[in-house]
This record gives C-alpha cells, sequence and structure tokens, in this order.
C-alpha cells in the first residue's frame, strides 16, 4: 500500500494546521480515472493519501476494508474522508472507529448496480456515507432506481426503501478534467475552427441543468427523470459556413481519420466498432484508423483478427504512454467514436473533442447528458450510416464546429465545488 501526505500553497484550499493535512484519501483502486482524481486532488489540497494499485478488482472491493483498516495510519488532524465506491466503506468505519466520526464522501466513478458483476450478492450500498457523489445524472439515477429492483432477488427479509434513505445524500459532481493547451499539436484547419466557437451549445442548452451541486438537499429538487430531448439522430452534421483553411484544398481531400480512444474490454463494445468498420471496408470506403486505449490480461480476441483485417488503414494501433503523442493522434484524428455498453461519464470522449474530434456515441447512457442530439446514433445501422457519409465527406466533419462546451468539465470550472466537498462542515 502506498501511503504518502501532501500540502499546499498559498491560494489553494489549506487544511487546519499546514502541517496537519485535514482530508484522507482512500483509493482502493489506483488506477485510470481513480488514479487521475486523486493525483489531481493532491495537487491542490492538504491531504493524506492511502491507495492500493489497480488490480483484481473484485478482490479490491471485498478486500480493501481489511487491508486498509489495519495500515491507514491514526491522524488527529484529519476531519473527512474522502473514496471511491470501490471501497466497503461500512466495513472500514466499524473497523476503525476514529475514521467514523470523519465527514465521509464517496465518489462513484461507476455503480455496481449497473456494471456488472460476477455475482448478484456482491453489492454496496454505502448507506454510511454522508455523502454519495456521482459523477453525472446517469450514474445516480441508474444507482437509485436500480436499488428496488436488486431488492426482489433478496429471497426473504427483504429491506425496504433503501433509495429513499441514500437519495438526500446524492449529488452529482461531474469529473474534473485537466484539459491541456493543445494549440501547438492542432493542424491548420482545427486551428481556424477554433477561432469561431462562439455559437457552442452546452449540455444545459439542450436539457435540463445538470446537477453540479455542492449540497445534498439540493439534488432533491431536481426530477430525476430527464425527459430525451435528442430526438433525431441521422441528421447531417451542421458545419461553419466560413472557409476552414486558406491551404491546399487537397488537405480536406484525404481520407477521413477515425480514433477509437477505449480500454480493450467488452464493455465498450470494441465487437460493435470494428464490424462496422469492416462494413465500410467492404464498400470500399477509405479512412484511416486509430485505436488506442489500455490493454489489460485477456483482451477481447476481435482485436488481432480486427487488426489483420483492417492493416491497410491502420495508422496507430494500442495504448501510447506518452499524453503528448496520444493528444497529438487525437488533433489529427477527425471523428472518435464510442461503441460502449457501459459508460458513467466518458473521459476521453471529451478529451477528443476537446482536440477538435468529431464525436459520435450512442444514444443511451451517460452520452445525451453530456452531447446534443446530432452526435447520437441509436442503432448499429444509424453509426455505420454515419461513417458512411463522413467517408464520403470528410470535409464536412473537418469544418464542422463541435458543439460541445468542454470546459464545464474541467477543473478550473468544478475546483470551488471540490473545495466545498472536501471542507470539514457536515452537511
Amino acid at each position: 500500500m502506498d501511503v504518502r501526505a501532501s500540502s499546499v500553497g498559498a491560494g489553494q484550499m489549506q487544511s487546519e494546521s499546514s502541517a496537519a493535512p485535514s482530508v484522507l484519501l482512500v483509493e482502493a483502486f489506483y488506477g485510470g480515472s481513480h488514479k487521475q482524481l486523486i493525483d489531481l486532488l493532491q495537487e491542490n489540497i492538504s491531504c493524506s493519501v492511502c491507495t492500493l494499485p489497480a488490480k483484481k478488482w473484485h478482490w479490491r472491493a471485498r478486500t480493501a476494508a481489511l487491508h486498509f483498516s489495519q495500515t491507514i495510519p491514526t491522524c488527529p488532524s484529519h476531519r473527512v474522508l474522502f473514496c471511491s465506491s470501490v471501497l466497503n466503506l461500512c466495513e472500514l468505519v466499524a473497523l476503525r472507529p476514529d475514521l467514523a466520526r470523519l465527514k465521509k464522501v464517496l465518489y462513484f466513478h461507476e455503480n455496481q448496480l449497473v456494471y456488472p458483476v460476477r455475482k448478484d450478492q456482491e453489492r454496496d450500498f454505502h448507506l454510511v456515507s454522508d455523502v454519495v457523489v456521482f459523477n453525472s445524472a446517469f450514474n445516480m439515477d441508474s444507482f437509485l432506481s436500480s436499488i428496488s429492483s436488486f431488492m426482489k432477488k433478496i429471497p426473504d427479509h427483504r429491506p425496504r426503501d433503501l433509495d429513499q434513505l441514500i437519495r438526500p445524500k446524492c449529488v452529482v459532481l461531474y469529473y474534473p478534467v485537466q484539459f491541456p493547451d493543445v494549440s501547438r499539436l492542432l493542424p491548420e484547419h482545427k486551428l481556424v475552427r477554433r477561432s469561431h466557437v462562439d455559437d457552442i451549445i452546452t449540455p444545459q442548452d439542450e436539457q435540463e441543468a445538470p446537477r453540479l451541486l455542492s449540497s445534498p438537499d439540493e439534488s432533491l429538487t431536481v426530477s430525476c427523470e430527464q425527459q430525451d430531448p435528442h430526438q433525431t439522430t441521422t441528421a447531417e452534421p451542421r458545419t461553419d459556413p466560413r472557409p476552414v483553411s486558406e491551404g491546399d484544398p487537397e488537405d480536406q481531400r484525404r481520407p477521413l481519420h477515425i480514433v477509437w480512444p477505449h480500454r480493450w474490454e467488452h464493455d465498450k463494445d470494441p465487437e460493435l466498432f470494428f464490424s462496422t468498420l469492416i462494413k465500410l471496408k467492404e464498400r470500399r470506403l477509405d479512412f484511416h484508423l486509430s485505436v488506442l486505449g489500455e490493454t489489460f490480461t485477456d483482451p477481447p480476441e476481435i482485436f488481432p483478427e480486427a487488426r489483420r483485417l483492417l492493416d491497410r488503414h491502420i495508422l496507430n494501433w494500442g495504448f501510447l504512454p506518452s499524453k503528448d503523442d496520444y493528444l497529438k493522434v487525437l488533433c489529427e484524428a477527425d471523428v472518435v467514436v464510442s461503441t460502449a455498453k457501459h459508460e458513467f461519464f466518458g473521459v476521453a470522449m471529451l478529451e477528443a473533442v476537446h482536440c477538435g474530434c468529431y464525436p459520435l456515441c450512442p444514444k443511451a447512457l451517460v452520452y445525451p447528458e453530456i452531447f446534443p442530439a446530432e452526435y447520437l446514433y441509436s442503432t448499429p445501422e444509424q453509426l455505420c450510416k454515419r461513417l458512411q457519409s463522413l467517408c464520403r465527406r470528410p470535409d464536412v466533419a473537418r469544418r464542422h464546429v463541435v458543439k460541445v462546451d468542454t470546459s464545464s468539465f474541467s477543473w478550473s470550472s468544478l475546483k470551488e465545488r471540490y473545495e466545498t466537498l472536501l471542507a470539514a462542515q457536515r452537511p
């Protein structure tokens, strides 16, 4: 286990004493977005950090509390405990009464009631938390609405109204993304297009305001049932009528560059993505392809087969450990595609949009909360049709001004809410 302390400078949130951290950050699965959030918080607040490597997720969920109960040092200055939902917080505070007195903040990157587990019995409800934070309204709503159906699976002596016990503690606070300045990496047509972003449509313009709240009680004033305003998904992309570039027009006729920057796992549905591209190939459409994202122990079998079938189209294949190299590919790409079957926020899609990519996402999961209707598809056939059109007219994607304001998901926009969340006052 990694245990470390951190302090911050002037202008950042301070603990009661610069040498005595008031916040304890505990992460049982220190990898991916979980790691990024802990690192970001550590850079900006005075805190102690205890983590375990991102391995064997199911074992971490079942046993990390036992480990942390023996290894977290006693610290009288701690006032707030922040952890992700991988940790069984009830077990931890039962074994460590000194931690039970802290303000307990639980962050849901994903939720177990929707995300598949090996056994239905492997579920936690986190009733001991003081504040339950979700990274999207979809994440919160899907969790709360799934509780009653899960209760029906219990053979007898079923608890009642658990959702009503948890709901008052719930808030939505988007995951804070650190968007770097990528101007030096952008091709000319994207740089020109960036100067024409004064008509951005935010998610708030297309549906009710997302619940980015710092008080759990405030979240109750917003209905959990949102009307989906995204009624059409096949319209031709809107474009900026102004010239994209004064450069060589041949630059606008090069093949469409499609990027898929996701984990190589079944829940991202690579089978759908590759089957769609194989159809495009069979229709003799030209395109370039970059398949990025992390690979774990047993990647889906479709990957080697897809690499063989699509070899002529591939520009990049596999995880890029250098962040600069990763961003460079995103900046060079034209279209970013998600085929996810489970997604509660989607950092990779927002990073790609930040780099100027035209997004295509399922009309499901968290995506309607973040992306306007023109970027959503309802069926595999619609996805194929959209990509087919863009392959034939790649200039349409290159001229398009994406109607997503990524700055609303940035750390600079969300920092104050996180500072309020991690303040010592209980809700």
